[in-house]
């Protein structure tokens, strides 16, 4: 898969999320799929699906600020804007197998309200 290719597969499946389409993404994933997050760690394709679509309904937008792809590994950073004013900045390490994503790693930024900085403290 080309790298432009690669760049377009992540710009569908953040489409994708914000449309609630879920087929989309489970089709978009492989088999063997691992997440990562500050919050998950290494967790499975049904595991991803039960904990992290579920909380989508929050976020209004996405804008993707950059997408570097190399081989099969890319690097994506937004700007996420939720429905409530809260904006956040994350970037997110892809890893392709062929043409599914095998891995993904999200790297959380600061949030701001209304662009004043919004102290986060660490999940219990």
């Amino acid at each position: 898969m080309a790298s432009s290719t690669r760049a377009d597969m992540i710009r569908a499946i953040f489409a994708a999320y914000l449309a609630s389409d879920r087929k989309f993404v489970e089709d978009a994933l492989s088999d063997d799929f691992r997440f990562t997050s500050p919050y998950d760690d290494n967790i499975d394709k049904p595991a991803y699906f039960e904990r992290c679509w579920k909380n989508s309904d929050w976020i209004e937008r996405h804008e993707l600020e950059r997408i570097f792809v190399e081989g099969d590994e890319a690097f994506v950073t937004y700007r996420c804007v939720a429905k409530g004013g809260q904006t956040f900045r994350n970037t997110e390490f892809f890893v392709f197998d062929g043409d599914k994503v095998k891995r993904i790693d999200v790297y959380f930024g600061a949030t701001y309200d209304n662009g004043a900085f919004v102290k986060q403290s660490p999940p219990a």
